[in-house]
């Protein structure tokens, strides 16, 4: 039985209308608060965005970043999601706010659909190998997400520590029916995991795509179970970036100095014990 979704169909849609919006305005010259505002009047009142938006825009408004308030929204935003979009948040990598939000506008969609998570995991999994975000970050956090139950939450956890000691096909192929049926067939005797998490589907193609370039697995597994397609990771001009990045970093710079103001005048700073001297 699959774990059920934490929140209401409607809630995941509209979260998919917002990254959707996000995406396409994020590369104009507006500041990112007043995209969020325009879009906040756009989202379906009768969801619980608007109020999550509101308290994006206060934390954005008071530390600069957006991975940090989803992160404490985690009863409305899923790790995952907050750590892709802190992945975007890192100026000193080369993934993208366009890139992150249209990730999550494809699996927020996808989460509308009533998703089953073998196709979740594929879509996440592919997510972080494309774009190669940190992989023991980003197994976490899909570990904690509630489109899986605890023994797919355990798996992941596995895995984990595995990247890069075993070949994923060989992962999946282990832990699915197929690996079952090969072996009665060869009359072997049984060696089967503690729980089977791919169908046959899955293991055959696993199979199939052994000791080959992982990103086959996914482009096959992508066909045949419909989970959506991963975005590519786009070739952007370094020098476009420059000015995003410098406003980013103005508005961070921005929003610490008032938080300094404002404590100044509420309690007030001896600065004089950073001055100097003359002719020391």
């Amino acid at each position: 039985m699959l774990a059920m979704p934490l929140l209401p169909l409607e809630e995941y849609i509209e979260q998919a209308y917002l990254f959707k919006g996000l995406q396409q305005r994020v590369q104009t010259s507006d500041p990112i608060q007043e995209v969020l505002k325009h879009l906040r009047e756009e989202i379906l009142a009768t969801t619980k965005l608007p109020m999550a938006i509101d308290y994006l825009l206060a934390e954005l408004n008071h530390v600069g970043t957006i991975s940090t308030a989803m992160k404490r929204l985690s009863h409305y935003f899923t790790p995952f999601q907050a750590f892709i979009v802190q992945m975007a948040e890192d100026d000193r990598g080369s993934f993208g706010m366009h890139q992150a939000f249209l990730v999550l506008e494809k699996e927020a969609d996808y989460r509308s659909r009533q998703p089953d998570p073998v196709g979740m995991f594929f879509y996440q999994f592919e997510t972080l190998c494309r774009n190669r975000l940190d992989y023991d970050l980003g197994l976490w956090a899909m570990s904690q997400d509630v489109v899986y139950m605890p023994v797919w939450q355990r798996w992941i956890l596995w895995m984990r520590h595995q990247i890069g000691v075993i070949d994923l096909a060989d992962m999946v192929y282990v832990y699915s029916q197929y690996s079952i049926i090969m072996q009665q067939r060869e009359g072997q005797t049984l060696k089967t995991p503690d729980e089977i998490l791919f169908g046959e589907k899955e293991g055959r193609i696993a199979l199939a795509n052994r000791h080959k370039e992982p990103l086959y697995l996914f482009s096959a597994l992508q066909r045949q179970l419909g989970y959506p397609q991963v975005p590519l990771p786009q070739q952007v001009d370094t020098l476009q970036q420059i000015i995003p990045r410098l406003q980013r970093k103005m508005e961070q710079m921005e929003v610490r100095v008032k938080m300094l103001e404002d404590e100044q005048r509420q309690r007030g700073i001896d600065l004089t014990q950073f001055f100097k001297k003359p002719n020391q």
